[in-house]
């Protein structure tokens, strides 16, 4: 498999860079190629994307997730990669995020694009301008706060977001963050775009979903984790 890695230094505190990565589902408005990214679970994600000129989708799991730190996936079907983003606060107000990307080229036209370095200049420019995205907000959408290890999630994941209702998350530090599973916490006054969202007005996909409708707020698309209905029923 082919292997590319780049860095870049964001103004932005690592929690902040952090947490707005945790909102895959909003990868589109800052990723080359990416049309859509759903959030299955809080370990599975469905990708559809422009690779080649051809439309693929896949489905890739997280491995690892340790807040303000590390995040780790693979495929597990349809186009093979795999990859880590990290974050290493320079200061406290900036962070340099570093993008490990795997993958298998297929086809005369990936392969192609791969030699002249097509792809490593897309993952520069996908995080050139997610430094744009999130340092123009100047404040996460959203958050999700819990751990994965080898695959299993550890901890229950609240927003981790300033103005969240509820106690404080245990999936790590929070100032007053909730305990909502990953997918959404309730927004106040605006609709939620899924996996912790603090209200945004929708997200590329154009999938939205009212807070006071949907109580537990997921987008509609989302499938519900048992493991999340254990424990809002048990809340």
């Amino acid at each position: 498999m082919a292997k590319i890695e780049k860095s870049i230094d964001i103004n932005v505190p690592v929690r902040t860079a952090y947490n707005q990565w945790t909102q895959f589902e909003e990868f589109p408005r800052f990723m080359e190629g990416i049309k859509e990214v759903q959030q299955m679970d809080n370990k599975r994600l469905h990708w559809r994307a422009e690779i080649a000129g051809k439309d693929k989708e896949w489905d890739a799991e997280i491995s690892e997730q340790t807040p303000d730190r590390r995040i780790a996936w693979h495929s597990t079907t349809g186009v093979r990669n795999a990859g880590q983003v990290s974050f290493q606060p320079i200061d406290d107000n900036r962070t340099r995020v570093t993008l490990l990307m795997d993958y298998e080229p297929e086809g005369v036209v990936e392969k192609a694009g791969d030699a002249m370095g097509v792809v490593s200049g897309r993952v520069q420019g996908d995080l050139e301008r997610f430094k744009e995205f999130i340092e123009s907000r100047g404040a996460e959408s959203g958050a999700w706060r819990g751990e994965i290890r080898g695959g299993q999630q550890t901890t229950r994941g609240g927003t981790g977001t300033p103005g969240s209702t509820g106690g404080p998350s245990t999936g790590g530090p929070s100032t007053g963050g909730s305990n909502a599973p990953r997918g959404g916490s309730p927004g106040t006054g605006g609709t939620s775009t899924g996996r912790g969202s603090t209200g945004t007005t929708g997200g590329p996909t154009g999938s939205k979903g009212s807070s006071t409708d949907n109580p537990t707020g997921r987008s509609s698309s989302q499938r519900v984790d048992p493991e999340d209905m254990d424990d809002e029923v048990t809340r």
